[in-house]
């Protein structure tokens, strides 16, 4: 039996038939990517990932809400697939996200160096969702311009355009800088307790954005429990799994200790 504000110690699959349909409100999925960072990210090939992926994400749907919101990560690759899958399935397609990971420097004289993840935002419904678009707002980059158009405004199509207060609305490319160059000592980057983390300011993000107080947010992969300890942080619910006794262990500390 699942447990609401919890992360249960569970395989994804197992999980997820415990989860009532059409229960959540928004769904943050933070799961392997195929890159062999651990056992639990290691693939036969493409085409076992992809049906690893499919198995759950068909659970996933079925446990939205008709007005819920769905967050994916993953590579911009891995992300064509997917995107391709979930417009078949019948979601509607909202957003293909880069997140400019501002991870230093890779050697790569190959191809371009990759500095970024895609994130994939999909809702249930066309038109019945939730999206705060002022709970998101960012700082205008021209400061000085727009300090002066605050008084008289910008001229736009004929009409007087005046900065909102709280900033720009939000863009599809976000900056963050990854936890591994954020949790740095003495100017260098350290063992992470998880070796994919996302940062916290960008999972506050998304449950800003895509829900309200109350509502319930679903948290697969958890990993070390950042979506649950954020949801929690702003008064959503929340339910999720990991199968990892180490991660897992982690996450009920965070939740238990508040960081």
């Amino acid at each position: 039996m699942i447990h609401q504000d919890s992360i249960d110690l569970m395989d994804v699959f197992e999980f997820l038939k415990e989860v009532k349909d059409k229960s959540v409100d928004l769904a943050i999925i933070d799961p392997p990517y195929n890159l062999n960072q651990g056992d639990w990210d290691t693939f036969k090939s493409h085409s076992e990932f992809m049906k690893f992926t499919t198995k759950y994400l068909n659970l996933v749907i079925n446990k939205l809400k008709d007005n819920g919101s769905l967050y994916i990560f993953n590579t911009a690759f891995n992300s064509a697939f997917i995107l391709s899958y979930l417009v078949e399935a019948g979601l509607d397609y909202r957003n293909w996200i880069v997140w400019y990971k501002k991870d230093g420097f890779s050697a790569c004289k190959k191809k371009y160096v990759n500095s970024q993840e895609t994130i994939l935002y999909f809702t249930k419904s066309k038109k019945d969702f939730v999206f705060n678009c002022d709970d998101i707002r960012e700082p205008y980059l021209s400061s000085d311009r727009i300090a002066a158009a605050q008084s008289k405004g910008i001229l736009k199509n004929g009409k007087r355009w005046f900065p909102n207060p709280n900033g720009k609305l939000c863009p599809d490319v976000w900056e963050f800088t990854s936890v591994r160059h954020t949790n740095k000592k003495n100017g260098k980057t350290v063992k992470q307790s998880h070796p994919t983390p996302k940062p916290e300011p960008m999972i506050e993000r998304m449950i800003k954005a895509s829900s309200n107080d109350g509502d319930l947010v679903l948290d697969l992969f958890s990993g070390t429990g950042t979506t649950a300890y954020i949801a929690k942080k702003l008064n959503r619910h929340f339910i999720g799994c990991e199968n990892n006794n180490e991660y897992y262990r982690i996450i009920k500390e965070r939740l238990k200790n508040g960081n």
